[in-house]
């Protein structure tokens, strides 16, 4: 099984030690009980001679195991995508992520890789050790098990929420899955949540929370973002019935907290998606590292921020708005310009909270309109008209799972976009791990040493840092700015 799950040897360390570093990369199936954990359970250890181990809980599943009561599975970080070594399992695995295989079919999911349903079929029970079906399905009732214990929604909207589309359904497969009907989670509760809904999430460390929130704020979409030393709000859906959201670190526990305002619950799947993606909750930076770390350079800059991740963000057009507007100027200057586009053609929102009363235009918005009264070059305008018709036309998408050298292809297609800018959307808003924008000039200097590098030998250097090299964008450009501090105190 190509799995890249760790070996039986360092299973059982990490099981012993309860180690959250390994969390999500393995999960314990106890043959005596017919249940599945996390590396993290409090519960006894289990004989060695009971103990199977599973790369992901979708095998575990498939084997005949129930989710632990006590560690809860479903709070695991998900390790499944960017751990397998094919390809095409990595981008399945994407767009599964993101709902395909709600309303779509594994033939549909198939044809947008480039594969038969037979083929993908066998990629993943080799490489996971389960069908695609089996990997949904195991993730909506996970949702529904974390919804059970940690809200006060109705039974028929955790159904809603975890893709059943009755509440029958939802009984009978919740039931199959987890060994009891969902009625009696909520028996089993030991605290009754509160009215709010909020959610945990969950993450292997480290993570440098903080760091993250810092890149976020300097780059806040105004009226949209609002983002604090210790939170990040936003505002989004339709302008007359918006949800809110805040997000914030527990201060013990390896976890972030979700907080959701009254919402359809058919979003909160693809809320708490977003939300992991735009702070990158599911990286195994432990794999990042082992990379990475053979670059004196990088493991300086390792060790300076351990928990550095890649921000992600929220929406894929808005996200290649901002970076056309960032082409070429500051990022206070690309703040500026973002809140004039705002203002000039997002609409207000019906319910208004403090920060936040805007949407962020629409492609239609600004496929044909005037950019140029903002403050923009005629050209650059002329680039994000071009860009929302081709959004609008279906030539380009943000969406996940695509291939990253076809995506950099179509995107410079376009007029004004360039590799740069291609890459750098490539990194936070597909998410793609490798992305690496080789001609941009900090990465050239902080490389280059003494001699700024040319595009083709920072390409050339960066290849050793596969499949990673998106991590060593952030990590760069971070000691950049330690050197040139550095550098100015000296003088």
């Amino acid at each position: 099984m190509n799995s890249m799950m760790p070996n039986h040897e360092i299973c059982d360390r990490a099981r012993m030690a309860r180690d959250a570093r390994f969390d999500g990369l393995f999960f314990i199936a106890v043959k005596s009980t017919g249940i599945y954990c996390r590396p993290v359970c409090p519960a006894p250890s289990p004989k060695p001679k009971n103990i199977v181990y599973y790369p992901n809980a979708a095998a575990a599943s498939a084997a005949g195991f129930r989710p632990c009561l006590r560690c809860r599975p479903e709070l695991s970080p998900n390790a499944m995508q960017h751990r397998y070594q094919d390809e095409w399992v990595n981008r399945a695995l994407a767009l599964i992520a993101d709902g395909e295989l709600q309303e779509g079919s594994v033939d549909t999911l198939a044809a947008k890789i480039g594969l038969s349903t037979r083929q993908i079929r066998r990629l993943f029970l080799s490489g996971l050790g389960a069908t695609p079906i089996a990997v949904h399905t195991t993730r909506r009732l996970l949702l529904a098990k974390q919804l059970l214990t940690e809200t006060s929604l109705p039974m028929t909207q955790i159904a809603l929420a975890s893709g059943f589309k009755s509440l029958r359904r939802f009984n009978a497969a919740f039931a199959e899955g987890c060994g009891m009907p969902p009625t009696a989670i909520r028996r089993l509760r030991t605290e009754a949540p509160s009215g709010s809904l909020s959610l945990r999430l969950a993450y292997r460390p480290p993570f440098d929370f903080s760091l993250m929130l810092a890149f976020l704020a300097k780059r806040a979409v105004p009226g949209i973002e609002h983002v604090t030393e210790t939170s990040y709000e936003r505002v989004l859906g339709p302008i007359d019935n918006s949800t809110w959201i805040r997000v914030t670190a527990d201060p013990v526990k390896p976890e972030l907290r979700l907080e959701i305002s009254d919402t359809d619950p058919r979003m909160i799947h693809d809320i708490v998606q977003r939300t992991r993606r735009l702070f990158d909750l599911d990286a195994d930076l432990q794999a990042v590292h082992q990379v990475l770390m053979n670059s004196d350079l990088l493991k300086t800059a390792i060790k300076r921020r351990p928990g550095l991740r890649v921000p992600g963000s929220w929406d894929g057009f808005e996200l290649a708005v901002r970076a056309v507007l960032g082409q070429q100027i500051s990022v206070a200057g690309a703040t500026t310009l973002t809140r004039r586009l705002v203002e000039q053609y997002g609409e207000d929102r019906t319910v208004k909270r403090e920060h936040l009363d805007r949407a962020f235009p629409k492609p239609e918005a600004m496929a044909n309109a005037p950019l140029e009264k903002i403050g923009l070059p005629a050209s650059r305008a002329a680039t994000l008209r071009s860009m929302a018709q081709a959004v609008i036309d279906g030539r380009i998408d943000f969406r996940a799972g695509q291939h990253l050298d076809t995506f950099i292809r179509e995107f410079t297609n376009l007029p004004g976009i360039g590799p740069w800018t291609a890459q750098y959307v490539a990194m936070r808003a597909l998410r793609q791990p490798d992305a690496f924008p080789a001609g941009d000039l900090i990465l050239q200097q902080v490389m280059g040493g003494d001699t700024r590098l040319s595009e083709k030998e920072t390409e050339a250097r960066s290849q050793a840092w596969r499949p990673w090299r998106a991590y060593s964008v952030l990590h760069l450009w971070h000691l950049s700015g330690d050197l040139a501090k550095e550098k100015k105190n000296v003088v």
